[in-house]
C-alpha cells in the first residue's frame, strides 16, 4: 500500500458507504419500496472509491446505468440517493430519475444513464468545455464492458485523442454486458490496450484492489489536469449480484465463479492489508462500519418519510422557463443580405459577445462551412472554436451535450438533417431529457442546425424534412424560418436560449435574399408572422412554402381573391394563437408543407385548429404535403413530389369552392 493510512481509512470508509447503502437498498427492494430498476454496485466499490478521491467538487463524473456508487463517491448523501429509489421529492433527481438517473449537478455528478455509451461523449462535452474556457477540472466517464463494443466508445475515444482533452475512461470491467460474457461479444478482450489506437496514455489494473485504482486514477487525472491528454483506464472487476436486483443470474454463470469473487471483496482485501501492516487496528475499522451503518440507516429512515413530489409538478422543467416578451423589432431597412448571410451575422456578433460558444462540424473551420456557414470565423477565432470534426454525428452532437452541461454554448453542424438521425438517440434521449431530468438545475443551451428539403437533385439521404419527427420530442425546440430577415432574428435568440434548439434552413432557401437590419434583434419562439393579410382563406405555410404560397396568392389576388398567409416560424412551439386569430377571420384553412403528410406539422395543425376552432370554419380544414415516399434523384421526379406554386393555387381554389 502507497498510501497514507490517512487516505486508505479514507478508502475503506467510501467503500464501507457504497457497500452498506447498496445493500440496504437490495432488502427495499425486496419490500416493494424501490418501484423500478435497482442496479447495485456491489463488488466494484474500489473503483469509484478509487478515482473520486483525487476529483475536486467542480470534476464532473457521467456515469451509466450502474451508478449508485459513483454518486455516493462523488459526494451524494445516502438519503438523497435511497429517496431518489424510493421516488421521493428529497431524491437527488426529486423522483424523476430512480436508480438510472442521477443526478446532483452542484456536486459535479453530472447523470447517470440507462442507454450504453453516452456518458462517453458527455465526458468529451465536459472536457472540451474545461479546454474551451481555461479551466483545470476534469471529466470522468465511468462505463462498463459492454459499452467498449459500442460506437459511442470508438467516436469518443477518437475525439478525445484528436483534441487532447481533459477526460479519464474508466471502463468497469465486470465480465458481462447484462448477461452476455466479455469473452463473447468482444474479439479483443484487453480494452485498457486499445488506448494505444487513439493515441492515448492506457493502463489494466486489478478493479478489486483500491490502491491500484487509487494510484492509477491519481496519475491519469494530474496528466488531465495539466494538458497531458486522456487516459483509458481497464479496471478489472465483478459484480458480486445479478444484473439488478430481482433477475436470475445463475442461468449464464455459476454460484462457484460468484463465490470465488466474493473471496476478493475490495473491503475485505483493503481492511485486512491494514491490519496486517499494522497501519489500523480491527477496531478502527469496526468503528467506520458501525458509523456507516448508522449513517446509511438514518439516510433510509429520511427516505421513507420524506413526501412524495407533487404531481402537479410533472411537465415543469421540459423547457426553460424565461419570459419570453413580444419585441419592437426593427424595421428591415434597405440593406439586402442572403439568407445565409443572416445567419452568419447573427453567429459572428454572439461569438464576439459570449466566448462560450464553439461551432463543430465537418469542414465548418478554415473551408468555412459546406453552405458558407461560418464563412470568416474560423481566421478570427481559431481552431479551438471553430472545431472540424471527424464524421461522427452521434459523437460530436453527445459531446455537445456534455459541453453544454458544463458551462459552454455549442453550436453544432450537422451539414443535413438526413446525418443528424444518426444521432437520433443521443438527441431525444439525452439533449431533450436533460434539462427535465436534472430537475431544471442543468441548462442545455445547445444550437443543433442544418439543411432540410428537396432539391438540387440530392436523392434519399440529402433532402430530408424530418421536422415533424423532432417536434413531437418534449424538450427540444425546432424552429423553420423562411426569410433571411427571420432566419437573423431567430438565430440570435437561439444563441441566447437555454433550451435545445434545432435549427431547420431549407436548402432552397440559403442563397435567396432578402431586407435585413445590421443590428442586433431577437425573434422569440413561438410567435408567428403574417406573411400577407386576407380575409377569403388562410394558408398555413412552412419553411420554402412560404415562399410558394406567397407566389400564388399573388396570382389569385389579381382575381380579387384574398388569402392571408401565416408563417408559424417556429414547430416547437407552435403559434396557434395567430393562426387561429385569421381563421376567425377568413373561416377556411389550407395548410401547407413539402414534408409528407401522415403524423406530420400539418396533421397537428389541422386538428387543432378543428378542436378549437370548429366553430370559426366555414369549410373543412384541408392539407397540401409532399408525397409520402423516400426522395428519388432525377429531376422530374423529384419535382412531382413537392408542392409548387401552382398546387398550392389549385389547393386554395378548392378551399374556396367548399
Amino acid at each position: 500500500m502507497i498510501a497514507t493510512k490517512e487516505t486508505n481509512l479514507i478508502l475503506y470508509r467510501q467503500m464501507q458507504l457504497i457497500r452498506q447503502t447498496e445493500l440496504a437498498l437490495a432488502k427495499a427492494h425486496q419490500r416493494g419500496l424501490v418501484h423500478g430498476a435497482c442496479h447495485t454496485y456491489v463488488g466494484q466499490e474500489a473503483i469509484a472509491a478509487g478515482v473520486c478521491h483525487h476529483l475536486r467538487r467542480e470534476d464532473v463524473v457521467f456515469s451509466t446505468h450502474r451508478g449508485h456508487g459513483h454518486a455516493l463517491a462523488k459526494g451524494m448523501e445516502p438519503e438523497e440517493l435511497i429517496a431518489e429509489l424510493f421516488g421521493r421529492e428529497t431524491g437527488c433527481s426529486q423522483g424523476r430519475g430512480g436508480s438510472m438517473h442521477l443526478f446532483k449537478p452542484e456536486i459535479g455528478m453530472m447523470g447517470t444513464s440507462g442507454i450504453v455509451g453516452p456518458c462517453i461523449l458527455q465526458a468529451c462535452g465536459g472536457g472540451y468545455s474545461f479546454k474551451l474556457l481555461g479551466r483545470d477540472n476534469v471529466a470522468v466517464a465511468f462505463f462498463g464492458d459492454g459499452a467498449v463494443n459500442n460506437g459511442a466508445f470508438h467516436e469518443g475515444l477518437n475525439m478525445a485523442g484528436i483534441w487532447k482533452l481533459p477526460v479519464l475512461f474508466v471502463c468497469e470491467n465486470n465480465h458481462f454486458a447484462t448477461e452476455v460474457s466479455f469473452d463473447y461479444s468482444s474479439s479483443n478482450p484487453h480494452v485498457g490496450r486499445r488506448a494505444k489506437q487513439y493515441g492515448m496514455s492506457g493502463v489494466e489494473v486489478d478493479g478489486n484492489n483500491v490502491s491500484e485504482v487509487e494510484q492509477a486514477a491519481k496519475q491519469a487525472i494530474e496528466q488531465a489536469r495539466h494538458g497531458g491528454g486522456p487516459t483509458l483506464i481497464e479496471c478489472r472487476t465483478y459484480r458480486t449480484r445479478a444484473h439488478a436486483e430481482g433477475m436470475s443470474d445463475f442461468n449464464y454463470r455459476t454460484h462457484e465463479e460468484v463465490e470465488r469473487w466474493k473471496e476478493r471483496c475490495p473491503i475485505r482485501q483493503l481492511g485486512k492489508a491494514l491490519v496486517e501492516s499494522g497501519k489500523a487496528e480491527a477496531d478502527e475499522l469496526k468503528t467506520i462500519e458501525d458509523e456507516i451503518a448508522e449513517l446509511v440507516a438514518l439516510g433510509q429512515t429520511e427516505a421513507e418519510q420524506a413526501a412524495w413530489p407533487d404531481p402537479g409538478i410533472v411537465t415543469n422543467h421540459v423547457f426553460c422557463e424565461d419570459i419570453q416578451t413580444v419585441p419592437n423589432l426593427p424595421e428591415p431597412g434597405d440593406r439586402e443580405t442572403t439568407y445565409v448571410g443572416g445567419t452568419l451575422e447573427a453567429l459572428a456578433f454572439e461569438m464576439k459577445r459570449n466566448p462560450a460558444i464553439f461551432v463543430m462540424g465537418e469542414g465548418i473551420g478554415q473551408r468555412g462551412g459546406n453552405f458558407a456557414t461560418t464563412l470568416g470565423l474560423y481566421q478570427e477565432h481559431g481552431a479551438k472554436r471553430l472545431c472540424d470534426t471527424p464524421i461522427c454525428e452521434r459523437g460530436f452532437i453527445g459531446l455537445g451535450c456534455g459541453a453544454a452541461m458544463t458551462g459552454s454554448r455549442p453550436v453544432i453542424d450537422f451539414m443535413f438533417i438526413d446525418f443528424i438521425n444518426d444521432a437520433f438517440g443521443e438527441v431525444i434521449n439525452q439533449v431533450a431529457k436533460m434539462r427535465y431530468m436534472s430537475s431544471g438545475r442543468l441548462k442545455m443551451p445547445i444550437l443543433l442546425r442544418g439543411c432540410i428539403g428537396i432539391g438540387h437533385s440530392a436523392a434519399t439521404h440529402h433532402s430530408g424534412n424530418y421536422a415533424s419527427i423532432y417536434s413531437h420530442i418534449p424538450g427540444i425546440r425546432v424552429v423553420l424560418p423562411s426569410t433571411p430577415y427571420d432566419a437573423k432574428g431567430l438565430f440570435h435568440h437561439a444563441l441566447r436560449c437555454n433550451d435545445p434548439v434545432l435549427f431547420l434552413e431549407h436548402r432552397e432557401l440559403m442563397a435567396t435574399k432578402g431586407k435585413v437590419p445590421e443590428s442586433d434583434y431577437e425573434i422569440p419562439f413561438g410567435q408567428a408572422r403574417v406573411a400577407c393579410k386576407g380575409s377569403d382563406a388562410t394558408v398555413v405555410a412552412l419553411s420554402l412554402m412560404v415562399r410558394h404560397t406567397l407566389e400564388a396568392t399573388e396570382k389569385l389576388a389579381k382575381e380579387g381573391i384574398s388569402v392571408e398567409v401565416v408563417d408559424p416560424r417556429t414547430a416547437s412551439p407552435l403559434d396557434f394563437d395567430t393562426i387561429l386569430q385569421s381563421v376567425s377571420k377568413t373561416g377556411r384553412l389550407l395548410v401547407v408543407d413539402e414534408a409528407f403528410g401522415p403524423c406530420s406539422l400539418t396533421s397537428e395543425i389541422a386538428a387543432h385548429i378543428a378542436e378549437e376552432g370548429f366553430d370559426e370554419l366555414d369549410a373543412p380544414v384541408k392539407r397540401l404535403n409532399g408525397l409520402h415516399t423516400p426522395i428519388p434523384y432525377s429531376p422530374p421526379l423529384e419535382q412531382a413530389i413537392v408542392p409548387n406554386p401552382d398546387a398550392i393555387e389549385a389547393a386554395i381554389r378548392d378551399l374556396l369552392e367548399e
